[in-house]
């Protein structure tokens, strides 16, 4: 097992950190077989967040009674000191603990910072007072405001989307929080299920001895995936090498990441599906790219009114009506062929 220091938390965690985002989509009973598995294969840091529904209830369903064996951490998307109070004690009492590990701001548009006029940081400070919260942490999708965050002295740890697409910007971002000593905790590792490959994924990981990477999990088939990959060197094979370059020409650029900050959509499509969907298609079973359920979904995407309110929300600052455009024409095509 490998382990690291999260920056200056001193927590020892293993590099291999279970994303819990997924088991929404997980009922209670797989969600608890999950978890426990993990925990007995030694993934000691588990990552959620108050706005993923159910996520904060079923990990304590499961290893409420393990409390001592892992850390949590949680985030809120509160915007004052009000909110900020009634997420956390929610996230307490639902998680069944008396104490959170690491306390993360949930993708803040502009980074928290004392007499701000928002309370936000004060009621941080408070709660670490009274010990509801051990650290600090912020979770971001922007680059300037992640560094920010980083150089701020203000954050323990730092989330950030990082993985072998990365660019130089993105992995500056990790020289950063190396320099401030911040525990980097890395979202989207597989880029929202676009990289399909853990082992080289996890490989390439392992060359940033100061990346703790979350792994999304929701099925007991992909926890085994990764069980698998934590039992092999970690060393980047040519193989592994030749295909993280492959991924690399095909996907960097202006694609929808999966990160869903886009939703709700006035007009109900699922602009982090249907807006990557040319991606997805050769790299999901086919059978789930030609269901109902997608065609369903792709067909919506003519309802778009071109509102804005998807672009002005995406970190990333793409064109997501664009985006669907050109994703639906690319399914129907795909569909023809498939069809014919």
């Amino acid at each position: 097992m490998t382990t690291l220091t999260l920056g200056r938390t001193g927590l020892v965690i293993n590099k291999d950190a279970f994303g819990a985002l997924p088991l929404q989509r997980a009922s209670r009973a797989e969600a608890a077989l999950i978890l426990d598995r993990a925990l007995d294969a030694g993934i000691n840091f588990i990552d959620t967040a108050r706005a993923y529904t159910d996520s904060e209830e079923k990990i304590a369903e499961a290893l409420a009674h393990r409390r001592s064996e892992y850390f949590i951490a949680t985030k809120t998307m509160a915007k004052d000191s009000a909110a900020f109070w009634k997420d956390l004690n929610t996230s307490l009492r639902t998680l069944k603990t008396d104490c959170i590990d690491i306390y993360q701001i949930h993708n803040p548009s502009v980074i928290p910072r004392p007499e701000d006029g928002s309370g936000l940081y004060e009621a941080l400070q408070m709660a670490q007072h009274q010990g509801k919260i051990r650290f600090i942490g912020v979770s971001n999708h922007r680059l300037d405001l992640a560094k920010e965050a980083a150089e701020s002295g203000l954050y323990d740890t730092l989330q950030f989307p990082f993985s072998y697409l990365s660019d130089e910007k993105d992995t500056e971002a990790v020289r950063c929080c190396a320099r401030n000593n911040v525990g980097f905790i890395a979202m989207k590792a597989l880029s929202g299920g676009l990289l399909t490959d853990i082992f080289a994924a996890r490989a390439y990981m392992s060359d940033f001895d100061n990346v703790a990477p979350i792994w999304g999990i929701q099925r007991a088939e992909e926890l085994d995936l990764l069980i698998e990959a934590m039992r092999r060197p970690a060393e980047l094979t040519d193989l592994q090498r030749a295909r993280i370059e492959a991924d690399r020409a095909e996907l960097r650029g202006d694609f929808c990441r999966g990160c869903g900050y886009c939703a709700p959509c006035p007009a109900d499509i699922q602009i982090f599906i249907c807006a990557r969907m040319s991606l997805m298609t050769g790299r999901m079973p086919l059978e789930r790219v030609l269901s109902d359920e997608f065609r369903s979904l792709m067909e919506k995407t003519r309802d778009c009114i071109e509102c804005g309110v998807c672009a002005s929300k995406c970190p990333y600052g793409l064109n997501p009506p664009e985006l669907l455009k050109r994703n639906y024409e690319a399914y129907k095509v795909f569909l023809s062929a498939c069809d014919a």
